[in-house]
């Protein structure tokens, strides 16, 4: 298995069912561009895109900058086989390389795998939160 930071749209559409829904071309190359985002793809030997993470960077006056997990997907075929823990040992080392302090991600207490992932990856539980959404489009 090899990992590549991506920094071009075709890999990312190329691996659409790694994502929740069909990457936008617009919102691809915005998040590609910007500084400080990353996505990183993992493939097999023979090429095939088995999964994928995106990570942005966050910086507050009074912190530093820290790494968010945006999104981690593998595909089902490829679960169980490490994909998930070397993706996100990855961007952990990308942040560790960018003098990031901390990574954090937030996951539903349900998702076994994802907690299994985090934890195996080098994560540490710290207390629970409630998290609280704007639907922009909904509530216009």
């Amino acid at each position: 298995m090899r990992i590549e930071r991506i920094t071009e749209a075709a890999p990312v559409h190329a691996a659409a069912e790694l994502f929740d829904a069909p990457p936008l071309i617009g919102a691809t190359e915005r998040f590609l561009a910007s500084p400080g985002h990353h996505l990183l793809i993992a493939y097999g030997n023979e090429g095939r895109a088995l999964g994928m993470i995106s990570g942005v960077e966050m910086t507050h006056p009074d912190k530093g900058t820290e790494m968010f997990v945006y999104e981690l997907g593998v595909a089902p075929e490829a679960r169980r086989r490490g994909v998930a823990t070397a993706l996100v040992t990855e961007l952990a080392a990308i942040a560790r390389r960018n003098g990031c302090y901390g990574m954090w991600v937030g996951t539903e207490p349900d998702n076994d795998a994802a907690l299994a992932t985090y934890r195996r990856a080098g994560a540490s539980e710290e207390a629970p939160f409630t998290l609280l959404n704007w639907d922009l489009i909904a509530g216009a």
